[in-house]
């Protein structure tokens, strides 16, 4: 936002109305955001060098320049304009100025015990002894190290298996494993600890081991090789951004050019059937586990035992009406709302009742880790035949299966491909659609 700010701010103080309109200014705006994402230019951090700052400003530099040129070669059919290159070089110089300023100061912030982040080792080796001694030595880098869990060094605060109680009660950032010192399925415990409890896992291998190329190495003080593991799409802001604007696009086209006239026609069938309101409200799980009122159009009669039973096949209580509904998923458009809201998402993990979630929990080990994003209205185990009633074990587990599989292996494209399988499943019609 500050660079954005910094741009627009130049353009004004030229005040050239060659560059100072809508046109150009959201252009420039939106270029700058898209190129700075393919860049990574914000992806700085603790033990980021000044070079590679450099690097990263005199890349950006280099895409926003071409964008620049190229806004007027398409739509100012190649004209030269004389502020150009004060307004490039203007820009160029304040945001090099202010990110280096930005930089140095965090380092002097977070030199005086701010912004810090809590760390421990498990298993202490070499390695682990030169990490500990550097974040003690280099204040600026944020880090507060309050010890080590160790089978075999007794200097340590406790055995391995003392880390994790330790790691939740002390409210610890990051975790660094030597591969050395810990065997593959102790390494395999950290790594589902950290993700489901949104802690940072970093491990310090072992020099004679060969290590994936899918993990991301740093270098700590030149010397010190460390692997991140691989942190799944929604640690990263962006792509919840991303994945957000695409919500409230999306749910606001459907509640204004669907659900505006169909709501009505769809109000009268459901009121010439039965007795009832039009929209079925019930309490569901979402992000993290909180509940949220869900919206549906009823498509059953009023009953005592809608929070306690899934519909069955012929199942008695669905209305004439409230069967078309579910066979075409017309049912499910009210939680386009829900989207609107922010309870919601177009595409995820279906939201559960809460009875019916403490039950999957005893059935499925990683069943919580559903509730790391928010229920959508269709997802991944839906449009692969994993809908409606419950009948086995398997079932579940299978659902939960492929929420993870989403939850891991996100993309937009992704989200797109369920969409679209799920308006081809409403036209070709599904089994389990009662």
């Amino acid at each position: 936002m500050l660079d954005i700010t910094i741009i627009n701010g130049v353009i004004y103080y030229v005040y050239d109305f060659n560059f100072l309109n809508i046109n150009f200014l959201a252009y420039s705006t939106v270029f700058w955001i898209v190129s700075s994402y393919f860049t990574n230019f914000y992806k700085v951090y603790r033990f980021t060098k000044s070079f590679r700052v450099f690097t990263l400003l005199a890349t950006q530099f280099s895409l926003f320049a071409l964008g620049f040129f190229t806004y007027f070669t398409l739509f100012e059919e190649g004209k030269i304009i004389g502020n150009q290159a004060y307004i490039l070089g203007s820009v160029f110089t304040v945001i090099t100025i202010v990110k280096f300023i930005t930089f140095n100061a965090l380092k002097k912030y977070r030199a005086k015990g701010n912004n810090f982040r809590k760390v421990v080792m498990i298993g202490f080796d070499e390695s682990s002894r030169k990490i500990k001694e550097l974040v003690i030595k280099k204040k600026e880098l944020g880090y507060q190290y309050l010890g080590c869990f160790s089978d075999d060094n007794n200097k340590c605060i406790g055995n391995i298996d003392a880390a994790i109680p330790y790691i939740l009660e002390n409210e610890v950032d990051e975790i660094y494993c030597s591969m050395s010192q810990l065997n593959k399925e102790q390494i395999k415990a950290f790594t589902k600890f950290s993700n489901k409890h949104d802690r940072v896992l970093k491990l310090i291998p072992d020099a004679n081991e060969f290590y994936s190329k899918k993990m991301a190495t740093e270098f700590y003080d030149d010397t010190i090789l460390v692997l991140n593991v691989k942190k799944l799409p929604f640690d990263f802001a962006e792509n919840k951004v991303i994945k957000r604007i695409f919500d409230v696009f999306f749910s606001a086209v459907v509640i204004v050019f669907i659900l505006s006239w169909l709501t009505p026609i769809i109000w009268i069938f459901i009121k010439l059937e039965s007795k009832g309101s039009v929209l079925f409200k019930q309490k569901r799980e979402g992000l993290n586990g909180e509940q949220f009122v869900c919206y549906k159009f009823r498509s059953m009669r009023i009953n005592a035992f809608s929070d306690q039973k899934h519909a069955t096949k012929n199942d008695t209580r669905v209305t004439q009406i409230g069967a078309f509904l579910r066979k075409t998923s017309l049912d499910e458009l009210p939680q386009f709302i829900n989207v609107l809201k922010g309870d919601m998402s177009v595409v995820g993990p279906r939201p559960h009742l809460k009875s019916f979630s403490l039950a999957y929990q005893k059935d499925v080990d990683n069943y919580i880790e559903r509730h790391a994003v928010k229920p959508g209205i269709t997802g991944l185990a839906q449009v692969s035949g994993y809908r409606g009633e419950v009948k086995t074990v398997s079932d579940i587990k299978n659902r939960i299966r492929l929420d993870i599989f989403y939850i891991e292996n996100w993309s937009f494209f992704l989200d797109i491909k369920i969409i679209m399988q799920t308006v081809l499943n409403v036209f070709e019609g599904e089994e389990k659609a009662y």
